[in-house]
């Protein structure tokens, strides 16, 4: 039995000059971080939630929030680890995920490929794929006031 799940994220751009920006499993030195209890990697966190709904088992906050001390500042990776360890306890598989990042930077598309491997690794290899798109200006990630990511999860049912 396969089931389906969607996921969404957005956190917007710190003022804090070196607020570290983690996205996609990745850190990206030259660019300012985003606002969040953990390390606000929206693709990670979109693709928890993607899982979770999947999974029928809450989401990102049900999960890892902000009442949750043990997550503050967790990174993206380590939330995608637990989350595949909870949808596994469950009795699922990944069978893909597809994750799509919007806003103006960074620009994904020099690093795509090693971003795949980091997000299909803290899935412990699961399949991964991964699109960006700006918004043409419109919205608060057009307007370059943060970052947004949307995920699909399909999962099935382990033997």
């Amino acid at each position: 039995m396969y089931k389906t799940g969607i996921g969404v994220d957005a956190h917007a751009f710190s003022l804090e000059r070196d607020r570290p920006m983690w996205l996609a499993g990745l850190h990206w030195p030259d660019e300012i971080g985003v606002e969040a209890h953990s390390d606000g990697d929206v693709a990670a966190h979109a693709i928890c939630d993607a899982l979770f709904a999947a999974a029928g088992l809450g989401d990102l906050g049900t999960n890892f929030g902000t009442s949750r001390p043990e997550y503050a500042q967790a990174s993206g990776a380590q939330l995608l680890a637990e989350a595949l360890v909870l949808i596994t306890n469950a009795g699922f598989k990944i069978a893909n995920v597809s994750v799509q990042i919007i806003g103006n930077r960074p620009k994904l598309g020099a690093r795509r490929a090693e971003a795949v491997t980091a997000l299909s690794s803290a899935l412990g290899g699961a399949d991964v794929s991964l699109t960006a798109t700006t918004t043409d200006g419109l919205g608060f990630t057009g307007e370059g006031k943060g970052l947004a990511a949307v995920a699909s999860a399909l999962i099935y049912k382990a033997n």
